[in-house]
């Protein structure tokens, strides 16, 4: 019998702040690391998005963002096919932090389903569920 598959590992880019939105979804179970815990205060801060996608890609992270310009920005969204990206989106930037951590939760069923699919993708994450804004390629 081969042992159990090992949770998925997120990825919360600074966007989403360092406490709120990580403290909700570690509350619902979810395995995490920040910008901050990563690579420092600092250091996050400056940091270029297509420095931590590679990081992110290589150690096979799923990405949380509210960035959803990475789709559009020609450097950002090579990187994300490049490294293979999975990565969940909040689409509506003036949510609170509270709002932004209600719908990851209100969405982990359907996104730990949706993190099983090999990337490159970005969903897109709504109060109605998630929808791809890159969807994955079909093979």
């Amino acid at each position: 019998m081969s042992p159990p598959e090992p949770p998925p590992e997120f990825f919360v880019d600074r966007s989403l702040g360092r406490k709120r939105v990580p403290a909700a979804l570690r509350a619902e179970g979810l395995v995490l690391r920040t910008m901050a815990e990563e690579y420092g205060e600092r250091v996050g801060q400056g940091l270029a998005d297509t420095e931590w996608l590679r990081d992110a890609g290589e150690n096979g992270w799923i990405v949380l963002s509210k960035d959803d310009r990475i789709r559009r920005r020609p450097a950002e969204i090579a990187a994300v096919r490049e490294h293979a990206i999975r990565m969940f989106c909040l689409t509506n930037a003036n949510l609170t932090g509270t709002q932004q951590a209600q719908r990851f939760v209100t969405n982990i069923d359907a996104m730990m389903r949706q993190a099983r699919v090999a990337g490159p993708w970005i969903y897109g994450v709504y109060d109605s569920g998630i929808r791809p804004l890159v969807p994955p390629p079909k093979h």
